[in-house]
């Protein structure tokens, strides 16, 4: 079992646990770690032999986890590309929640669901043992087919309303205020779904406490992008309706007495809850991943006498 996942077995147990921890592995300033130091880094970790059991005490130590969380994918042991790494996610998804909407800028939305998707395939799990090149194009091929879909879903509401000059207050209200939050969280979870497809075709492994792989299973890959999913539209879709709720309140209590510094306040609000709704969705299920042996494919129930099985649900 790869050091990732040992260490988010041992530190990341519950959900407050799991939370602390991604507000540390999202530290903006691990991205300014170069390649060397990241490789020097997994070294140690590799060569220090440590089986973790539990929460660490060694601070040096756990800085060293979290720049290895921060940057190397625990499949492929491959150091991500900057912007796609987790800590890179929070500057790049505060292109989306409000603007994309507002001024119904189908261009944006092509940016963010390329974005998201890009994400999605450097950061899931890397396990699944078809042939890699036919792997890769059919992720491709599933990945730009998500991202046309999304984006058209996306522009449709205002695209609508536009064509057939829908103006009324009531229109104004659907379209502008209360669709937009579950189609955002819809199709984040759509692409998701699509983009990582190939894991519940193929499976992904799966392995003992002791970090022995037992079986590629179906099953487990089902769980892990379902999971997945899951976070990603809570993490968008709550990003999208809290602001407007939250500049409600705003509004009412006459706060900011300018138009511009209630735009400011809106932009402040909105910044705010992605900020501290990203590590809460990503914080919603483990890490590393738990499945129990009943629930997997017989060949794998037969093959271990284990009764609870690990993987790497991706992020």
């Amino acid at each position: 079992m790869d050091a990732n996942l040992q260490f988010w077995r041992a530190e990341g147990q519950s959900f407050f646990q799991r939370f602390l921890l991604w507000t540390d592995v999202l530290d903006p300033l691990l991205l300014l770690k170069s390649s060397d130091e990241i490789r020097r880094t997994r070294l140690l970790l590799h060569n220090s032999g440590k089986t973790l059991s539990e929460p660490l005490q060694n601070d040096q130590t756990k800085q060293a986890f979290l720049l290895s969380l921060s940057s190397v994918h625990p499949d492929t042991n491959k150091i991500i590309p900057v912007l796609f790494r987790p800590p890179g996610k929070f500057p790049q998804d505060n292109l989306n929640p409000k603007l994309i909407f507002v001024y119904n800028l189908s261009f944006l939305q092509f940016v963010f669901h390329t974005y998201t998707t890009g994400f999605t395939l450097l950061n899931g799990n890397g396990t699944t043992k078809a042939e890699e090149y036919s792997l890769q194009q059919k992720q491709i091929f599933y990945g730009l087919g998500a991202i046309s879909y999304a984006a058209c879903i996306g522009a449709l509401p205002l695209v609508f309303m536009n064509r057939y000059t829908l103006k009324s207050s009531l229109t104004q209200l659907v379209v502008k205020k209360i669709l937009p939050s579950p189609l955002l969280g819809l199709m984040s979870a759509f692409t998701v779904a699509v983009v990582r497809s190939p894991e519940l075709e193929s499976g992904i492994e799966v392995m003992d406490r002791n970090g022995k792989v037992v079986g590629l299973s179906q099953k487990a890959a089902e769980k892990a992008v379902k999971e997945t999913a899951l976070s990603r539209a809570a993490l968008f879709g709550t990003t999208f309706f809290l602001p407007d709720v939250l500049m409600y309140f705003v509004e009412r209590a006459k706060f900011a007495k300018t138009p511009r510094a209630l735009a400011l306040v809106r932009i402040l609000v909105i910044t705010s809850v992605l900020a501290g709704m990203l590590p809460v969705s990503l914080s919603m299920f483990p890490q590393c991943g738990e499945i129990k042996r009943a629930d997997l494919e017989p060949e794998i129930v037969s093959s271990t006498e284990e009764t609870e099985l690990f993987y790497n649900r991706g992020i």
